[in-house]
């Protein structure tokens, strides 16, 4: 819920600096700003349903929004990526912090936490029917992920922040429009998440039912708590770290391969043991030096500023955004490629 916020503030705030006679300074089009009108505006009262059947239509919506996203990223590799400076050691396979990538990863695809509401909101609830969405569900995830992430790399390669849009320069009309589809449907997609926090504290603190009054006291306690927090962080990459390496590993590798060890009854051979010792394994070496990377070696974060390939003289492919004053530098035109 805090990366939500954090990308919601950051994405749509360089959105709205591309209307005209608009100040960049200007408070409303600030991140605190967004973030607070955002979760007021939509993500509370989304987040106040009961049963998450009912953002249905909203998933479907942020589906659609992500494939245009995504049609506009592969499009950059094209008209952008050839005039991005590449590092020597651009193309090495994996370095030190490969292991924190790994983290950050298992966030992306973590989905254990809100199975149970999800299989409840099935129309005739089944294992068969389960999980032939869920493997449906995540082949097409990892497709798109692995898109993302190579259109991504491709463009900008060494330079690329935790937060992709963070790379494109603030004058990219066709990515301004990118970006507020992308705030759209982190938006909508908020919900779900408190609506899994929200659940485990009803079922520990509350046994499983909420009444209405506590129900939106709940809700306004999560959201507010997170909101909070976002307000003060503005670097999503180690907001991922952090969140991949103390949550999402557990989660994935840890809590699921231990129960699987503790309950079976098969002899410590058979491969399935053999396999979630593996996994249980991997976890822990994620999670701990996952965790010491990312507290010793976080991740750079341009924190909302021009990345430097955005400002250059050369006069063949780059304009003077007529927006600018005549004391700035000449700023990279994006849409002369398009």
């Amino acid at each position: 819920m805090i990366s939500y916020n954090i990308i919601t503030g950051d994405t749509l705030g360089k959105v709205f600096q591309r209307i005209p006679g608009v100040d960049p300074g200007n408070f409303f089009i600030g991140r605190h700003f967004i973030i607070g009108l955002s979760t007021i505006v939509f993500s509370l009262p989304l987040s106040l349903y009961r049963d998450i059947a009912k953002l249905g239509k909203v998933s479907l919506v942020s589906a659609v929004l992500t494939a245009v996203i995504l049609t506009f990223v592969i499009i950059r590799v094209f008209t952008l990526g050839p005039y991005i400076s590449r590092t020597e050691d651009a193309w090495v396979f994996a370095k030190p912090n490969a292991i924190q990538a790994i983290g950050i990863m298992s966030f992306a695809f973590i989905c254990h936490h809100n199975s149970f509401l999800v299989y409840s909101s099935l129309e005739e609830p089944t294992v068969a029917k389960w999980s032939r969405i869920i493997h449906i569900s995540v082949i097409i995830s990892v497709f798109i992920s692995l898109l993302f992430a190579t259109s991504g790399y491709l463009t900008f390669t060494d330079h690329t922040q935790g937060d992709l849009f963070e790379n494109y320069c603030k004058n990219d009309d066709l990515i301004n429009f990118g970006r507020f589809c992308y705030g759209i449907t982190v938006i909508l997609t908020y919900p779900i998440e408190c609506f899994v926090t929200r659940e485990v504290i009803a079922n520990v603190f509350f046994g499983g039912n909420l009444s209405k009054i506590s129900h939106v006291i709940v809700t306004t306690v999560i959201i507010t708590m997170a909101t909070l927090v976002s307000l003060i962080v503005d670097c999503l990459g180690i907001v991922l770290e952090f969140n991949g390496v103390l949550c999402a590993a557990p989660l994935i590798f840890i809590i699921p391969s231990a129960c699987y060890l503790k309950l079976s009854e098969e002899r410590w051979i058979h491969p399935d043991k053999i396999m979630s010792s593996v996994m249980l394994l991997n976890g822990v070496v994620v999670m701990v030096v996952g965790f010491i990377m990312a507290v010793t070696r976080p991740q750079d974060c341009s924190h909302g500023q021009e990345m430097a390939y955005c400002f250059s003289t050369n006069a063949s492919f780059f304009n003077i955004s007529p927006f600018l004053e005549p004391t700035q530098p000449p700023v990279l035109n994006i849409s002369t490629f398009y």
